[in-house]
């Protein structure tokens, strides 16, 4: 008999959910993390009071009941609301594109003004959108989509938006009222005490080995365990012998400031082309400015997150579910099928863009295939 049932590969969310459900099932559990630290991408570390989200802003939003009372075992989550600004050249305006961005753009102050202004506009895409920018305009029009998309995406995504595929952008919401509410979620917050004191929670009884890289000492890993869960990412785990999937990657740039308030909201993006960065969080107003204890904090954290190109080796953020990617991990996954003795998932071993709330329910759906 082996010593464990289940090797975890990777501590963020789907591997601590997967980890904490099967010791809950009386299962022997391992979770082996590469990096210094659990809870993945949704790490927050403490600074001058204040939960620093270390890999991009990650605000909890779903209308999955039981997702939410899931979470909620883990962690008392607080009212944040996301409502971004956007900054075009100085210029601001709310996110989603609601009542105040078309007062703030067009001047309009009804409901059917805007609906008007917007119908005009989108009349310019007559076929059916051969790109993104064509796409973005058939949805909301010129003078939005060169104002607060165009910059944006192209910085996001490294490309002209002529170059991108039209299906990047399905749908965009278009409110003709002044809700600046950006997710439309049942459910939404931060958790107290940030991700990191909820991850641990999950993890409380559970071994775990950090700094342990699985795939240099896989051989010796895979005799522990009768089987593995494998969060890390698809092509790596066999190599890249088909070759490499791509992603966009992310650099973050971090300050503490000495001044109580840098920009007044969590979240601004920058949506022209010419500043570097797509957004800059401050990340107090996450918890409203104040500390556990209630108090105000008298210094900000601030981070500018810069889109970069991504190579093997780095941190993959975003994958870039394009025809030729999409093509190569089909390959990768009649791969991963064929592997008898380990399982993948999350947002790497399936190669596609997860919010938290359906990493967390894609893990318990594999707990509830595995235990039942």
């Amino acid at each position: 008999m082996k010593q464990y049932d289940y090797l975890i590969v990777g501590a963020g969310l789907f591997g601590c959910v997967f980890a904490h459900e099967a010791k809950r099932a009386g299962k022997r559990v391992l979770v082996v993390e590469k990096r210094p630290h659990i809870a993945g991408n949704a790490y927050t570390a403490l600074t001058e009071g204040i939960h620093v989200h270390k890999y991009g802003a990650h605000i909890f939003h779903t209308n999955d009941a039981e997702v939410w009372h899931y979470v909620s075992q883990f962690a008392e989550f607080n009212r944040y609301t996301n409502s971004p600004v956007a900054n075009y050249r100085g210029e601001l305006f709310s996110l989603p594109f609601n009542m105040h961005t078309f007062h703030k753009m067009w001047g309009v102050v009804t409901p059917e003004e805007a609906a008007a202004k917007i119908a005009e506009q989108r009349r310019e895409i007559t076929g059916a959108p051969q790109n993104l920018e064509e796409q973005a305009i058939s949805l909301v029009g010129r003078d939005i989509y060169e104002k607060l998309i165009r910059g944006y995406t192209e910085k996001q995504w490294g490309r002209d938006c002529r170059e991108l595929p039209s299906f990047i952008i399905r749908r965009l919401p278009v409110r003709l009222t002044f809700d600046s509410n950006y997710f439309d979620a049942r459910y939404q917050g931060i958790p107290a005490g940030g991700y990191t004191a909820m991850c641990e929670r999950m993890l409380e009884g559970i071994a775990v080995r950090l700094q342990t890289d699985y795939l240099a000492h896989r051989a010796e890993l895979d005799q522990l365990a009768e089987k593995v869960i494998y969060t890390g990412a698809v092509d790596a785990y066999f190599g890249y012998r088909l070759g490499a999937l791509e992603y966009r990657g992310l650099r973050f740039e971090t300050e503490l400031l000495d001044i109580p308030n840098y920009q007044g909201n969590a979240v601004m993006n920058y949506t022209d082309r010419e500043t570097p960065w797509t957004r800059i969080i401050e990340h107090k107003w996450f918890t409203f400015g104040r500390d556990a204890a209630g108090q105000d904090l008298p210094k900000t954290v601030i981070t500018r997150e810069y889109p970069i190109e991504w190579q093997p080796g780095e941190a993959p953020y975003y994958p870039i579910n394009n025809a030729r990617n999409s093509a190569l991990y089909v390959q990768y996954r009649a791969l991963a099928d064929a592997e008898r003795h380990v399982i993948f998932g999350g947002r790497l071993g399936e190669y596609r863009y997860y919010d938290m709330d359906a990493v967390i329910a894609s893990a318990l759906a594999l707990c509830k295939r595995e235990f039942a």
